[in-house]
């Protein structure tokens, strides 16, 4: 089998470029999608992951991630604060311990109990960021997820969130050069979220699923959106029942704006969600809600940025939150 490797945004490219290396080392690619999103964890400049993420509505920045693998096996963690690389604690709970998930304070601990550094998470801009919000008083959190997005005060030229296309979760499937598949998420969720907040991304089943015999999947956008869809196990069991990555994506998604109408209180239409996959036999599909959501692809050794198909056919502009 040909290593392969797809993950979401623009900043998918410099974590496919760590994740194929390894692949291409003989790695297996359980290690390629921990590492690979690491990338991301660590850089500053993706405001919705790791070091350098938006905080909550307190000002705290806190970090959800998962992992899953080929054998089903699974590790997440939930709501997280001071550490910076929640994945590679997703991937300790998966290789040693009885349990599946860890959250807060317990994640934490058993982090540091298991040599993890405390770090610091905030940066002088994540902190400008949040003081800003707070003085523009918009009274909800704010979502970001395609660069048609502009996010908007009423006095001024907005909050240059979007302007690089850093933002949103990471999300990472990979295939090694035995056929087996695994995959990663992780994020610090939607900019100043109420505290406490979970989004799909640590959420097996929602955020990302893994069947070894069939394939795997990873989601973006508005978490809430996914979990209530358990959108990437739909996606695997659209493929274990003979749809292509590309067909299973789509339903997906077309499931997703289904119940996104049906459950319409205390909900909004203006969102974004957006799948990848990839099966046993090396396919990868992509889908999302609206235009705008980009996949990164490494395969054939090419890492190209590329453009997904979409469902609903609409452009808007969030303002004045």
């Amino acid at each position: 089998m040909k290593p392969l490797v797809i993950s979401t945004w623009k900043h998918g490219l410099a974590a496919n470029e760590k994740a194929y290396e390894l692949l291409s080392s003989g790695s297996n690619s359980l290690d390629a999608v921990e590492q690979g999103v690491r990338v991301a964890e660590d850089d500053p400049a993706v405001l919705s992951v790791g070091y350098g993420g938006l905080p909550d509505a307190e000002g705290r920045v806190t970090l959800d991630a998962a992992v899953m693998d080929w054998k089903a096996r699974i590790g997440a963690v939930v709501c997280v604060e001071h550490i910076k690389n929640p994945v590679s604690v997703a991937r300790l709970i998966l290789e040693k311990t009885e349990h599946v998930c860890l959250a807060g304070e317990g994640a934490y601990n058993f982090a540091i109990t298991n040599g993890f550094m405390p770090d610091i998470l905030h940066t002088e801009s994540s902190i400008k960021k949040y003081n800003e919000w707070k003085q523009g008083r918009y009274g909800r959190s704010q979502e970001f997820h395609t660069d048609e997005y502009k996010v908007l005060k009423s006095n001024s030229n907005g909050l240059g969130i979007n302007d690089d296309g850093n933002h949103d979760t990471i999300g990472m499937v990979a295939i090694d050069k035995d056929g087996h598949i695994s995959a990663s998420c992780t994020t610090s969720g939607t900019a100043w979220k109420q505290h406490g907040r979970v989004g799909d991304t640590p959420i097996i089943g929602a955020g990302l699923y893994v069947d070894g015999e069939v394939g795997g999947v990873v989601s973006t956008g508005r978490g809430e959106e996914c979990v209530r869809a358990c959108g990437s196990f739909l996606a695997v069991e659209m493929m274990a029942g003979g749809m292509s990555p590309q067909e299973a994506c789509e339903y997906a998604v077309k499931r997703v704006i289904k119940l996104n109408l049906q459950s319409h209180k205390n909900r909004d239409h203006d969102y974004q969600v957006g799948f990848v996959a990839v099966n046993v036999k090396g396919e990868y599909g992509a889908a999302s809600v609206r235009e705008g959501f980009e996949y990164a692809l490494y395969t054939n050794g090419s890492n190209t940025l590329n453009k997904s198909k979409y469902i609903i056919d609409e452009k808007f502009i969030i303002q004045d939150l």
